[in-house]
């Protein structure tokens, strides 16, 4: 290329620069060639050999065939654009590549720049028309000019499709979030979507988000260098250079200039740009939950600006709003074991007994074959299962002897007094819990109350909870007891298969009883 060539592409790639120390770190566009006359590749790479679109050079990578045109396009889906001759091994070799790539490999990124030295052969209105490519040249007219005008215009379209499917993505997540905002998940995917759709607008060279850990009450208030190890915070979503950091301590991702800029944006409560980076944060109830760090930011015009912080701001609601859901659910969970525990107290036992039995209806809930939601809301409602106790006098609640038939059936009412109590609710969680509370002392074989009712006809549910109550309770002390040796409750268990208890879930207990035995030593009294 001669100075005016140089000039010409100088000025043709201002508007696509990118800064000079992002520039590093950018791989190469892939383009590939696929020509079967060697003198075109020569000169193909002698036009390319300084070409550079925002700040990356290309990868030229040849083919000589139709048959490895297709095998190239598969083993690089990345490739941003294809230069493919139309006549090879057959006077249509090139197009019948045009062909697989859209229609077999559903590849509709790459842009196809179709040449040929026989245009008679494949006219050109013809092809445009019924193939789906970007351009159709003539060998001839390709000049080193024109041959650069060509790269920008494929490389820009080919940028600017992958931005837009990116987008589509991360919409897709912040939709899908927003629909079900009660999954446990729902908050870090929102998270992913806002990251994707951060990096997509600013064509970033890496981003992540990352929070404070799980059981994490302290979050990121203080300054930074007063953080205590337990105050870690992680990443859960990347893109970029930190596609792979998920899980990671976040504090060990950022360079010194970031964890400075991170004291400024907590103590300020803005986010801190520099260079080409940008951290900011995002405050819950009472403390700040998440950090978004960008690298690779291209200059910002005053509107780039703004849109960041009207997006950011947008975020900031939408994870004070799930954080406040987080905390109203939270609460309404901890009420019912206060409850649950209420109760148990009121009838002499510990409130140990109720944690320890939502947690083990939990996991043999998932042996069981539930899904984690089924679990999970096994969990919250087993604490209810005796909840009906409440209207139960004292006197035969507490009563050290055996119960006399009246006092029996008296104490059998429990049962109903809880389902009364919880069925009305339109609450999942208050609705298992009345089947639960009716149903947790029905017997496999029919002889159990109220109703007699046996096997499957008892819901799942109930029968966890039977299992794991009469587990818990008689490995435990009693007003009426004292606690049992753990050969005879499993004895109890083994003889009551089949009788009392659901043999499978019986099966499954004995099968893996250390993790039982680790809840109870988790939740002692």
């Amino acid at each position: 290329m001669d100075s005016t060539d140089d000039e010409f592409l100088e000025w043709l790639d201002e508007d696509d620069a990118v800064p000079a120390s992002a520039e590093s770190a950018l791989p190469p566009w892939k383009v590939l060639i696929v020509d079967d006359d060697l003198s075109v590749h020569d000169v193909t790479r002698l036009e390319l050999a300084r070409f550079q679109f925002q700040g990356r050079s290309v990868e030229l990578i040849s083919g000589y065939s139709g048959r490895e045109a297709r095998e190239l396009v598969a083993a690089h889906p990345d490739a941003a654009m294809i230069l493919l001759d139309v006549v090879m091994e057959d006077q249509h070799a090139g197009l019948l590549v045009v062909r697989h790539i859209r229609e077999v490999l559903k590849n509709q990124r790459i842009r196809i720049v179709l040449r040929t030295g026989q245009p008679g052969t494949a006219p050109e209105h013809t092809i445009i028309s019924e193939y789906d490519i970007h351009d159709y040249k003539e060998k001839t007219e390709l000049t080193s000019r024109k041959m650069v005008t060509l790269m920008h215009s494929c490389l820009r379209t080919y940028r600017d499709i992958c931005v837009i499917e990116e987008n589509k993505v991360g919409l897709e997540q912040i939709i899908e979030a927003s629909a079900d905002l009660f999954r446990s998940q729902s908050l870090d995917q929102l998270t992913s979507g806002v990251l994707q759709q951060l990096n997509t607008l600013l064509n970033l060279r890496g981003a992540f988000f990352a929070r404070a850990g799980p059981g994490d009450e302290s979050g990121l208030s203080g300054a930074l260098g007063l953080m205590r190890p337990d105050n870690a915070i992680y990443v859960v979503a990347g893109t970029g250079v930190f596609s792979d950091t998920v899980g990671q301590d976040a504090m060990a991702l950022l360079p010194a200039d970031a964890l400075k800029a991170l004291d400024r944006a907590i103590s300020d409560g803005d986010g801190q740009y520099w260079d080409d980076k940008y951290l900011g944060v995002f405050h819950g109830l009472e403390k700040v939950e998440r950090v978004v760090y960008l690298t690779g930011v291209k200059p910002l015009s005053d509107f780039d600006r703004h849109l960041i912080k009207l997006f950011s701001r947008n975020a900031g609601i939408s994870f004070q709003n799930l954080s406040l859901r987080d905390e109203v659910e939270d609460t309404q969970r901890e009420l019912l074991y206060r409850l649950g525990e209420a109760v148990e107290t009121r009838s002499k036992e510990t409130g140990g007994h109720v944690r320890r039995v939502a947690e083990m209806s939990r996991r043999l809930g998932l042996l069981s074959g539930m899904s984690e939601r089924e679990a999970s809301l096994l969990k919250h409602a087993s604490p209810m299962h005796d909840v009906g106790k409440i209207g139960i006098p004292e006197s035969i609640l507490n009563k050290p002897g055996s119960l006399s038939s009246e006092e029996w059936v008296v104490m059998k009412r429990h049962t109903m007094i809880g389902h009364d109590l919880l069925h009305g609710s339109e609450r999942s969680i208050l609705q298992l819990g009345a089947v639960i509370a009716k149903e947790h002392h029905e017997k496999w074989d029919g002889s159990g109350y109220p109703d007699g009712t046996e096997g499957e006809q008892i819901s799942l549910a109930a029968r966890i909870t039977a299992v794991v109550d009469v587990l818990d309770a008689l490995l435990s002390p009693r007003c009426y007891k004292s606690a049992w040796a753990l050969e005879d409750v499993m004895r109890v268990l083994k003889e009551g298969a089949g009788k009392h208890f659901d043999p499978r879930l019986v099966s499954l207990l004995v099968a893996h009883l250390p993790e039982f035995l680790a809840i109870r030593q988790e939740y002692p009294d």
